[in-house]
């Protein structure tokens, strides 16, 4: 008899496995289909929801695969293995908190329902890569079913990422090559909500805006069916598989960034004794967990090394930094099982009952929500997950450790936290900031909340959804879209006047060189427009004082704009002016620019950090960062080797929903649904982006009809 060898016989065994594998995710698919609509838009159909999530998963490979792989090396804790060296602190603070044989055992422990949505998941993903032997994956070339369980929602800019990783690397490597906070000017990350109840709408149905402010192309848009009670349509972040942010038949949710405060840091108190490492709670000493963790690391020459950490943990959480001789826990959300359930099955829920039951998980940490549906219900929903703390104490700030009486106990319930259901003033809304104006006079008091409750306060953005709305009525889908588009900036509103004063102060020839400068903002009426030349001038002058102004701001505790407002000196706003003046005119000829020839939207490669060029194709945006108080953000600069501005972020997947007896929507989003340069759904939409030129939303398969351009089955 002959004998065949060890390796070809294991060799042998798993390419059968492997065959076998790809012919049941093959059976599978067959049941699967996937609809492509004029704009590129993929609409899944299953028999189940795992059939439904297979094909989701699939699709979006086929669309972005380079963004799900990238989205999920960096919540593993794995970007090194792609990125090499300069990744390994990143990888390291979500090391700290995710384990993969922690993941494993949580799926293992999951219901049945939830592993076989994450079995379907990894299947759909992997039978992509089977049928597309030309996607050449940096690291993961093969995708397990607990990975899901590292990634349960889609809100961008995770609680992880308020813990700095130069204060990490000091404490972990004793260097700091990672970059430490920068005060030039950044448009913060936020988003816009507003439900509508039939009282303030022409055809007495409710209205939902859906409108994110993320990172360009984060997200992806589809809609998702299943036999199982499934229908969800909206966007959808790269390598989930639930609507982040969308609405089925009969309901509707956005999420907005949200300022309650939920991640704390705790100051621990350090107990060195021979052969052990404590630390004080209370009058005692409890001992220090101490972890080895390994980063692997990809070598300039593609080789792959490994670095290893001790860690340190108490039962706040991990250590991230020291400050003095204290060591710094970080204690945040992390449910993961409850987190995946409760981002899934908001997407079926059908009325506010079901949904405020799905948010008993108490799986958000970080999201505000607005919500509307055909029964007419409009809600603004806090954060579910909201430990309870004693109020006298500043959690904004670094809290004693030692101390028991500052841990957290236990979570609020939902009726504890700021909420408004049905407001008598037919509005609702969010523009990240404080709740305590969410609805006009039947918002929720402040002083009934703990001070924990919101950290953001109001905001530029949100003084302007007031205006747009209080006291407004017969709001149709296009007056909706048009108040999200109104072109006012109430951040000029304050700032102006302060910059008039400290000109009535400057010496006679800074007001000489400056007098045209000042009179055309006085006269300006402060909204933004593609041809405006002050929008240009008064956004170039708030940015320089901005820069001058966020260290004060950060050491007096104040936001920013507040401190520019009541703090910034009258030599800051003037000097502010002068480089605002002088850098137009050097880059663009005159302070006499108009907005659209400076601001730009740009989209020359699928990469993932974009390059721009002033020579190459691009679109004037009339719109503003939402710093200035515009509800339609655009978050642009400069970038190396251009004048001009370019966005990155801001208004992505834009949609307005209306909830009658059939859903009836319009949408738009950044650029296109595709991430491949070739494809003509690459940049499809930027021309209609910058106009606010919406289009149908075809959710009915009636609506379809004339504007199918593929109809398949995964692996076809």
């Amino acid at each position: 008899m002959r004998l065949i060898p060890l390796t070809l016989a294991l060799s042998l065994l798993a390419g059968a496995a492997w065959a076998d594998e790809t012919a049941e995710w093959k059976a599978q698919a067959a049941g699967i289909r996937i609809v492509r609509d004029d704009w590129g838009i993929a609409h899944i159909k299953g028999k189940t929801d795992a059939d439904a999530v297979f094909g989701m998963a699939y699709a979006q490979a086929e669309d972005d695969f380079n963004r799900i792989e990238m989205n999920y090396l960096t919540n593993l804790g794995r970007m090194a293995e792609a990125e090499g060296p300069k990744a390994v602190w990143q990888d390291l603070r979500m090391r700290l908190f995710i384990d993969p044989a922690d993941l494993q055992a949580k799926y293992r422990e999951s219901p049945a329902w939830l592993r076989a949505l994450m079995d379907s998941w990894a299947d759909g993903l992997n039978y992509y890569l089977a049928t597309h032997p030309q996607t050449k994956p940096k690291v993961l070339t093969r995708f397990e079913p607990w990975m899901a369980l590292s990634f349960t929602e889609g809100s961008i800019g995770g609680d992880i990422e308020r813990i700095s990783l130069g204060e990490l690397e000091a404490f972990y490597g004793g260097t700091r090559t990672a970059a430490l906070p920068e005060f030039a000017f950044k448009d913060p990350p936020g988003s816009n909500g507003i439900a509508l109840s039939p009282k303030v709408t022409k055809d007495g149905h409710a209205l939902l805006l859906i409108n994110p402010h993320t990172s360009f192309f984060f997200r992806s848009e589809l809609q998702v069916t299943s036999e199982e009670g499934l229908n969800a349509y909206g966007a959808v972040t790269w390598g989930q598989f639930f609507i982040y942010q969308g609405f089925n038949e009969k309901a509707g949710w956005m999420h907005t960034s949200s300022g309650v405060d939920v991640v704390d840091e705790f100051a621990e108190t350090i107990v060195r004794t021979p052969g052990s490492l404590m630390y004080r709670y209370g009058r005692e000493a409890r001992p220090v967990t101490v972890k080895d963790v390994t980063i692997r690391v990809r070598g300039a020459d593609g080789s792959m090394g490994s670095r290893t950490f001790t860690t340190y943990r108490t039962h706040h959480g991990p250590i991230v930094r020291a400050e003095g001789d204290k060591w710094i826990a970080t204690a945040l959300m992390f449910k993961p099982i409850e987190a995946l359930q409760q981002s899934f099955l908001r997407t079926k829920a059908t009325d506010l009952p079901g949904f405020l039951k799905v948010a008993e998980l108490k799986a958000n940490s970080s999201n505000n929500t607005l919500y509307a549906n055909a029964q007419g219900q409009t809600a603004y929903l806090h954060p579910q997950f909201i430990p309870k703390r004693n109020d006298r104490f500043d959690y904004t700030k670094v809290v004693d450790g030692a101390d028991p009486a500052t841990d957290w106990q236990g979570l609020h319930a939902l009726s504890e936290a700021p909420t408004v259901i049905d407001p008598k003033a037919g509005w609702v809304y969010n523009s990240n900031n404080w709740p305590y104006s969410a609805a006009g006079a039947d918002s929720p008091k402040r002083e009934a909340f703990p001070r924990y409750m919101d950290t953001a306060g109001e905001t530029p953005r949100g003084l302007h959804a007031i205006r747009v709305l209080d006291g407004k009525s017969g709001f149709t889908i296009e007056g909706l879209r048009a108040a999200a588009y109104d072109p006012d900036l109430p951040a000029f509103d304050r700032l102006i006047p302060k910059l008039s004063e400290a000109y009535d102060l400057a010496s006679p020839d800074q007001k000489a060189a400056l007098a045209g400068q000042m009179a055309a903002l006085k006269a300006w009426d402060r909204r933004w427009g593609k041809d405006s030349t002050e929008t240009s001038l008064a956004v170039f002058w708030a940015e320089a004082l901005w820069a001058k102004s966020a260290a004060g701001a950060k050491a007096a505790g104040m936001t920013v704009y507040e401190y520019m407002v009541e703090k910034s000196p009258a030599s800051d706003r003037i000097a502010a002016l002068e480089e605002a003046s002088a850098r137009l005119v050097a880059d663009f000829g005159s302070w006499k620019t108009p907005w659209g020839e400076i601001n730009r939207f740009q989209r020359l490669d699928g990469a993932i950090v974009q390059t721009f060029r002033d020579d190459g194709p691009s679109v004037a945006v009339p719109f503003t960062a939402g710093t200035w108080g515009s509800l339609a953000s655009f978050a642009s600069r400069r970038y190396p080797g251009t004048k001009r501005y370019y966005g990155t972020s801001g208004n992505s997947f834009v949609a307005v929903v209306e909830f009658g007896p059939k859903v009836k929507a319009v949408a738009i989003s950044a650029g296109g649904e595709s991430g491949d340069p070739a494809s003509k759904h690459f940049n499809d939409q930027a021309e209609r982006y910058a106009k606010a030129a919406f289009r149908e939303v075809y959710f009915y398969p009636g609506q379809l009809e004339g504007h199918v351009e593929r109809t398949y089955r995964p692996g076809e």
